[in-house]
């Protein structure tokens, strides 16, 4: 039999995590952020659940050509634009619209021969301080596009640094609107966080908001609100099985290293997973996974295939037990149990989004 070890995709709360997205955005367009092979779920398994939005955003013009071969006609953006003058012949060819934040850019467009014009989001850096026009060189950058025979309209748009923490958005805004006040085109502020925390307000809001995280059932401001918090459902589960059990005394160690030392008799299960399948290898003693739905710590250090969790709270597992290491676990007397991918990670230093995007390729994967 296969290696017990596999993921699946929950397709129903992808759609579910959508709608939350328009729920918190009234009146504005959704762009459906699929960067990173929609953050590890694969791009076709995802397009099921999310569908139903305006738009999908993503950075490579190959994940464009599988959204078209998937028979998307919708918009689809670019969200750091081209990387080189060629590029633009496949945004002409697949109809792609592409943010634009440097000068080389609009040179690169100037000279570009096109049939149709492109539609672009201009991009300006209020603060982020990664890609965009400050906010001096914002207005000349747009009267330069909008005066080409390429473009079509000019959009216009910024990214949060802060929605998701106390500093908050306000300055941000105030910059990005009180910059592009009498410039005409459409607005696009609000990434996860920005969607969820502040785009009950139309200035904030804007015309596009472009959730991400969200989508994939994932809090971008946790631990201060988790995903149940914000209506969010869990749409990756990685799951496996105990594959050996042993009887520790005290005294004994566990794995490469010998991180753990056992303090009295205990049972140590042995579950197959480890970082060579996107499980991270710094994952520390404590970190939380499921045994038949009952919650253990890691203990010991992971290894390539293997981890190793005590087994004291979970009395009755065995070989074969059903192992979550994050997502939905099997129901227990009816009810169902799940481990938030955001408590394993905050356990190891990071965030869902680096989880769910490290799942390796040797992991099967299915859409449920």
């Amino acid at each position: 039999m296969p290696r017990p070890l596999e993921a699946f995709i929950h397709v129903d709360a992808l759609l579910h995590n959508l709608q939350r997205a328009r729920d918190c955005a009234p009146d504005a367009r959704v762009w459906a952020v699929v960067k990173a092979n929609a953050y590890g779920h694969g791009l076709e398994r995802a397009f099921e659940g999310l569908r139903a939005a305006d738009g999908f955003a993503l950075l490579d013009i190959a994940e464009a050509q599988r959204l078209r071969k998937l028979d998307w006609r919708g918009p689809i953006l670019l969200l750091e634009g081209v990387f080189e003058a060629r590029d633009l012949e496949w945004c002409s060819r697949l109809g792609l619209w592409h943010v634009v934040h440097c000068d080389e850019q609009i040179d690169w467009l100037a000279q570009h021969k096109t049939e149709w014009p492109h539609r672009v989001f201009l991009k300006m850096n209020t603060g982020m301080n990664r890609l965009g026009f400050t906010p001096p060189a914002f207005r000349s950058a747009w009267a330069r596009l909008s005066a080409l025979p390429q473009v079509d309209e000019v959009s216009l748009m910024t990214h949060f640094s802060d929605a998701d923490g106390p500093r908050g958005i306000s300055q941000q805004t105030e910059l990005f609107l009180s910059t592009c006040a009498d410039l005409s085109g459409e607005r696009s502020l609000c990434n996860s966080a920005g969607t969820l925390r502040h785009a009950q307000e139309a200035s904030v809001r804007g015309d596009w908001v472009r959730p991400g995280i969200m989508l994939y059932g994932s809090s971008p401001d946790y631990p201060e609100h988790s995903a149940a918090h914000w209506g969010l459902q869990a749409t990756m589960t990685l799951k496996s099985r105990v594959i050996a059990i042993q009887h520790l005394k005290a005294g004994d160690t566990v794995g490469y290293g010998s991180r753990f030392v056992a303090d009295r008799e205990m049972r140590l299960g042995v579950v197959a997973c480890g970082y060579a399948d996107g499980y991270p290898r710094h994952a520390p003693n404590g970190t939380p996974l499921l045994i038949d739905g009952v919650r253990v710590p890691l203990i010991g250090r992971v290894s390539m295939d293997m981890v190793t969790v005590d087994l004291s709270a979970a009395s009755q597992a065995r070989v074969g037990s059903e192992a979550t290491l994050w997502g939905h676990g099997p129901l227990v007397d009816g009810q169902p149990t799940l481990l938030p991918i955001d408590d394993v990670a905050q356990h190891c230093g990071t965030v869902g989004y680096e989880l769910m995007c490290a799942l390796s390729q040797r992991v099967p994967v299915t859409a449920v």
